[in-house]
């Protein structure tokens, strides 16, 4: 089979160099659209929103995670299109999901300027939600959390 010629348009987007989002924030952004796009199986937004932080003191991060993304999350894993609703809980498998983006993001760079809280306004399927974030005020237990994280996932 003979494969065709690449036209200029694609030969430039191919050329091009790639944008690297600076920063935690902007790398955790597209890790977290591009990993919730691939598991819910279907189109995800997310857009930053303002969040207020936690006065509790941590060594790993908390998310935030709104009933109706574990819902979604729940629907969508289990082969079916979200209809409105809430569920009670989040599921084990969305929380090692999170932590599994962060952890490899927050070890892919430098974290010289470290948002202590962020949050996302998630819209999929029909559904919107609030995925919320705070993060350790020290790199040291991040980096810890994150590497323990990791080999946590190692076979």
């Amino acid at each position: 089979m003979k494969l065709l010629e690449l036209t200029p348009a694609e030969v430039g987007f191919l050329a091009a160099p790639i944008a690297v989002p600076d920063g935690l924030a902007g790398r955790l952004d597209r890790a977290l659209t591009d990993t919730l796009w691939a598991r819910l199986r279907c189109p995800v937004r997310l857009e930053r929103v303002d969040f207020p932080s936690l006065a509790v003191a941590s060594v790993a991060p908390i998310w935030q995670i709104d009933p109706v993304l574990a819902a979604l999350w729940l629907t969508r894993r289990l082969g079916g299109h979200y209809d409105a609703g809430q569920i009670p809980f989040v599921p084990v498998s969305l929380r090692a999901t999170l932590d599994a983006v962060l952890a490899e993001r927050w070890l892919d760079g430098p974290q010289a300027e470290c948002p202590i809280a962020l949050a996302w306004r998630l819209t999929a399927d029909g559904a919107q939600a609030t995925l919320g974030l705070h993060l350790p005020r020290g790199t040291g237990e991040m980096g810890r959390w994150a590497r323990q994280t990791i080999g946590s996932r190692a076979p």
